[in-house]
């Protein structure tokens, strides 16, 4: 059974996306017919090199450049901002009774003026005693039209090619702000997204749906992470009422003394084939097709600042979508029935749908 699952899943791999090791890289913008026809259809990830896409002519690629340009605009603009001590945000972090398990651990998020969000990335630092924060200015809630109105003329209201294409306006349109520290760990959106890097760099690491099976998701209790600005310190604490997350257990870059004991525990994502790397630079489109799984690192300008936009605009929940939830039903039967458990929640294929992000 196992043998027959896993060249099940390889020969729809191969099939999606050929044996090249690469995503294609576009040097001149696709028309709304070839978008449709070539990678929204198939689900096939793409960049736009930076000579092509229409970024380089948003405002936003000079303007955003300068710090003070960004102050003066948004003086009077209120954001939100997450912080967390290790500077992951909705990722798996040890339990706050047992540390031996994990939970699913959700940013604090709190009200601030844009400047104090500028202040407080600037002086993020990874919590290796007891203090310490890092701060990461983003809300996957539409905040860029919601919250960064002011910046609304620096660039596109949408991915003309890509609208046409899907037949409607993006959902959502989102505003990163960060730096090296923030990282965003194993996930999926339900979502087509249009990825677009201001200043800085974005590093993604891309499995395709029909690698389910070498995520691990399982269920896990979130907690949410509350600051103190008096201690500068983060409690952690269960939901109440308890709440159960899917999640990917999976982690791409442990630490050298885990490696091992993490490439025993999840052999199908390390013996596998690699994932996509992708690096982004500033100016340069990420087409992300719709429940891909995707583990996101970042690199600042010389500001020490990185700086995205990305459309989020509805997939079509069609026989793919259906197909892609049967894969997962398989890799779940097939990890309970390891686990000695049989029971399989009927809620997992919408785990996710309250915590998109990048």
């Amino acid at each position: 059974m196992n043998s027959k699952l896993e060249n099940l899943w390889e020969e729809v791999r191969e099939l999606s996306l050929g044996s090249t090791p690469q995503i294609d890289r576009l040097h001149t913008p696709p028309t709304p017919l070839q978008f449709l026809r070539h990678y929204l259809s198939q689900n096939k990830p793409f960049i736009l090199s930076a000579s092509a896409a229409t970024t380089l002519q948003w405002p936003a690629t000079t303007l955003w450049t300068s710090t003070s340009y960004l102050l003066n605009t948004l003086s009077s603009s209120t954001v939100s901002l997450h912080l967390t001590p290790t500077g992951q945000a909705d990722s798996l972090t040890p339990h706050p009774s047992n540390p031996d398990s994990l939970c699913f651990a959700s940013a604090h998020v709190q009200r601030t003026s844009f400047s104090d969000a500028i202040d407080a990335i600037k002086a993020s630092r990874k919590n290796d005693s007891s203090q310490g924060f890092v701060a990461y200015a983003q809300q996957q809630n539409d905040c860029f039209r919601e919250e960064y109105g002011a910046l609304a003329r620096d660039c596109d209201s949408h991915i003309p090619w890509a609208t046409e294409a899907v037949g409607g306006l993006p959902e959502a349109v989102n505003l990163w702000i960060g730096n090296d520290l923030s990282e965003t760990s194993f996930h999926k959106d339900h979502y087509e997204n249009l990825y677009a890097v201001v200043t800085g760099e974005k590093h993604f690491l891309l499995l395709p749906p029909t690698d389910v099976h070498r995520m691990y998701i399982r269920e896990y209790p979130a907690a949410q992470y509350t600051y103190s600005e008096e201690s500068e310190e983060f409690e952690l604490k269960l939901e109440n009422p308890k709440r159960y997350v899917p999640w990917c257990s999976v982690n791409p870059y442990p630490l050298p003394k885990d490696k091992e004991k993490e490439m025993s525990k999840f052999p199908f994502y390390y013996n596998g084939p690699k994932p996509f790397e992708v690096t982004l630079k500033a100016g340069e489109i990420l087409y992300l097709p719709s429940m891909w799984f995707h583990h996101v690192r970042q690199m600042p300008d010389n500001r020490g600042l990185t700086i995205a936009v990305n459309y989020w605009y509805d997939m079509q929940f069609d026989i793919k979508y259906a197909y892609f939830n049967f894969l997962q039903s398989l890799s779940f039967c097939k990890s309970r029935l390891n686990d000695g458990d049989s029971f399989i929640n009927e809620n997992l294929s919408n785990g996710d749908k309250n915590h998109e992000e990048e």
